[in-house]
């Protein structure tokens, strides 16, 4: 027998189990606090800022190239998503930049830009009740890679700052202290669903009056012979190395496997009447959040898991899966995890499927690991803004066991309601829902 709390799961299952009513339910969604989205900042395979790294998506611009990180010989996967021209001191000082892993880097980057887009400084960030919150999969992973190879072959000492430098609260933590932000700080890792449970944890706290804002997402740089490796011989990356502009393919027939790619994603969370206070740009609201656990296996997904937290965000969001519009997949072009998300969203959508629109940013961006929901959100945030649906590229043999209503070309349509999915090794997974903001 199963113990919980040192109670049996046989006592458990016996006591009174509170149902609320659809009236109650309606009460208690009536008096949460509303939460906006008023700043992004983001550094991607396809630009060191969102207004660029938007431009590109809408021209079908692909991100991905051949590694120049590192030498890649011998391995099987040799491409990846890499950011261009980066400059962090832009946004860090210098000793800090040679102190701190690369996902810090980015991480305090895109926070500092979100900032700036959101027309809000330290000064009145450290006034109101604030947190940060970011997700990565892998933290200071290149580093560690780095530090360890520099000490076996050359015989050279650790850095004091190594280990503070690589975890991944550091990210969050570093930026709270760039900004004097006394709330919570929290690093979270639930794998390649990481930045989206940042933003979920971090509406959470706003919802229920803890905070009135939040600097929220998630960062990687996972591009090191380390991570390139032990993603490829797990068989999870793409190996089309010929041609690699068009090895991310997400729902296509030829898909071999996910492309990595480095770089963060940063929101601004607010309180809505914080927001309209303070005459805030508002992109969207993020009006429902789900996670689950499929409690299934280590790195194959199931379909059950994740229609659950689509199921969870849609409810949280008091929304009817009839009015969903648009959905930013997952879909990061491995053979199974494509058509167990395209299986998923059959299962909670149903005959209607067909009529809500699909695409895949990570045909252009590669798969940004734990920075990739929160890149996501923010697109999705602007699709919604600016009544524009980005297209997946390289899907040019549609497979028939991921039927769903694909958008392969730039589309202009209004989006009231969108859902973006994030789902992760260990079957974690974690869906937001964001609604286009009417007062």
């Amino acid at each position: 027998m199963f113990f919980i709390h040192n109670s049996p799961v046989s006592k458990i299952a016996e006591a009174p189990l509170y149902i609320p009513t659809r009236k109650s339910l309606v009460l208690v969604y009536l008096s949460m606090k509303r939460v906006v989205i008023t700043g992004i900042g983001a550094v991607t395979p396809l630009g060191n800022d969102i207004e660029t790294t938007w431009e590109n998506l809408t021209k079908n611009v692909p991100g991905i190239s051949h590694i120049t990180k590192f030498d890649p010989s011998g391995l099987k996967s040799r491409i990846a998503g890499e950011l261009r021209n980066f400059n962090p001191g832009k946004y860090i000082q210098k000793k800090d930049i040679l102190r701190l892993d690369p996902f810090i880097h980015y991480a305090a980057s895109a926070a500092i830009m979100a900032a700036e887009n959101s027309g809000i400084g330290s000064a009145e960030v450290q006034k109101c009740k604030s947190a940060v919150v970011v997700g990565s999969s892998r933290g200071g992973i290149t580093s560690l890679e780095k530090a360890m190879e520099n000490n076996l072959v050359q015989n050279k000492p650790y850095s004091a700052y190594l280990m503070s430098a690589t975890t991944i609260n550091m990210a969050s933590s570093y930026i709270s202290i760039s900004f004097g932000i006394k709330g919570p700080s929290l690093g979270i890792s639930t794998a390649c669903a990481s930045g989206t449970h940042a933003i979920g944890e971090a509406v959470k706290m706003i919802r229920n009056g803890e905070i009135d804002i939040a600097l929220a997402g998630g960062a990687e740089a996972p591009v090191c012979r380390l991570a390139v490796g032990g993603y490829a011989a797990s068989g999870a990356l793409s190996r089309r190395n010929h041609e690699p502009q068009k090895a991310s393919r997400p729902f296509d027939m030829g898909r071999d496997g996910f492309v990595i790619s480095e770089g963060a994603g940063i929101l601004v969370l607010e309180e809505l009447n914080h927001a309209l206070k303070r005459g805030a740009r508002i992109y969207a609201e993020l009006a429902g959040y789900g996670t689950s656990s499929d409690a299934f296996h280590q790195t194959k997904p199931d379909s059950d898991g994740e229609s659950r937290a689509i199921r969870q965000a849609l409810h949280d969001a008091g929304i009817n899966s009839e009015k969903v519009d648009y959905i930013n997949a997952h879909a990061t072009s491995t053979p199974l995890g494509d058509i167990t998300e395209a299986k998923a969203i059959r299962e909670v959508f149903g005959t209607r499927t067909q009529n809500i629109h699909v695409s895949s940013c990570k045909s252009m961006l590669g798969h940004m690991l734990g920075a990739a929901g929160a890149v996501e959100t923010a697109i999705s945030a602007l699709s919604i803004h600016r009544s524009t649906i980005i297209p997946t590229i390289n899907l040019e043999y549609p497979d028939p066991a991921c039927d769903l209503n694909h958008v392969t070309s730039l589309m202009k349509k209004e989006i009231n309601i969108a859902v973006t999915n994030s789902f992760g090794f260990g079957g974690s997974n974690a869906v937001l829902v964001l609604r286009k903001f009417t007062s």
